[in-house]
């Protein structure tokens, strides 16, 4: 049979059988006929003409602007991994011209495309959030006079500052989590640094009385400043230095973000948990640095955060008893 050097074309085995995609990415349409036959080479070829060379005129085209344009190549290789399933997506419901984008009466076609993801918020907020994108390039390219995404509310609104991981939420992850991927829960719940932080964390960074590092977030410009207090230095201990950095993976190596977000999302699936995210610990860091005697004002400074969000959670999650013996704490501190 016949065989030709493709990049891309994508393998699957399933129940021992093999099949064959046009590409890698989530959506992309099924090569038919056997592999290396002239029917199996006409079908791959036509799914790659009508991705690059869609109908002139219609909305897919714009799409295909947009995938192939710098400004998508500009983006992280994590963000391009989730936005290209969700291209495709558009690609294929949007059946519609160019100009009807321009008419007023697009935007509740819009809406009732996010509504068929409404029981995923966050979903549908982030097909909005593509499409959106893919209309503001063609407005830059002079292809459409204005973005009709503009305006169209999100649906996912919870303020995630006041949720955190409970104690019983950190136990059950760790029961089913590898220990590396617990030394990186606990690290973040006393720590609050975010995750991108965390993986880069060096043993270097660690002072004789707190944690110094320049935060991703700030664009390095901003250090944050962790006290090195007994539940921190206790987290510390348990760590094994096997690497410059603090957090490695079960071979010793630094963790790429790819690498431990698969993994940590394969703990959450097994221990069950749907409604928390790795962001969510730096919630419960807020309250074990309240607890260890630490202001809201300094918390707030350290997290980045209102004293409002922060005296939000402490009066949510940290118990009366605790509360108190804090600010006995804090007095007798403050009076020695």
């Amino acid at each position: 049979m016949p065989k030709r050097d493709v990049k891309g074309l994508h393998r699957v085995v399933s129940k021992g059988r093999i099949y064959w995609y046009a590409w890698r990415e989530r959506g992309a349409p099924r090569v038919r006929g056997q592999y290396g036959t002239a029917d199996f080479w006409a079908s791959y070829d036509a799914a790659v003409r009508e991705r690059h060379i869609p109908e002139p005129g219609k909305f897919r085209t714009l799409v295909t602007l947009y995938r192939a344009s710098p400004d998508y190549s500009k983006l992280a290789l994590s963000t391009r991994r989730q936005w290209g399933p969700w291209l495709d997506r558009i690609a294929n419901y949007f059946d519609l011209s160019i100009a009807a984008f321009d008419h007023p009466k697009i935007r509740p076609v819009i809406r009732a495309w996010r509504n068929r993801y409404t029981a995923k918020p966050r979903a549908a907020d982030m097909g909005i959030q593509v499409l959106s994108r893919v209309c503001a390039y063609a407005v830059e390219q002079g292809k459409l006079a204005a973005n009709p995404c503009e305006g169209i509310k999100a649906l996912y609104s919870s303020e995630r500052a006041e949720i955190i991981w409970t104690d019983s939420d950190i136990v059950r992850i760790k029961q089913v989590a590898s220990p590396e991927v617990g030394h990186a829960i606990d690290l973040a719940a006393t720590t609050g640094l975010r995750r991108g932080d965390l993986l880069r964390l060096s043993w270097s960074h660690i002072e004789d009385n707190a944690i110094v590092i320049s935060t991703g977030k700030s664009k390095y410009r901003r250090q944050a400043l962790i006290p090195l207090y007994d539940g921190l230095r206790d987290v510390l201990a348990r760590i094994p230095k096997r690497s410059p950095t603090l957090l490695t993976n079960s071979k010793g190596r630094p963790w790429t973000g790819d690498g431990f977000g698969t993994m940590f999302s394969n703990a959450k699936r097994a221990a069950d948990i749907d409604d928390l995210h790795f962001h969510d610990l730096r919630g419960t860091a807020a309250t074990r640095f309240y607890v260890a005697g630490l202001s809201e004002r300094v918390i707030a400074e350290i997290l980045g955060w209102s004293e409002a969000n922060v005296a939000a959670i402490i009066r949510k999650y940290v118990d009366r008893t605790a509360a108190t013996r804090a600010v006995i704490a804090q007095l007798n501190k403050s009076t020695k």
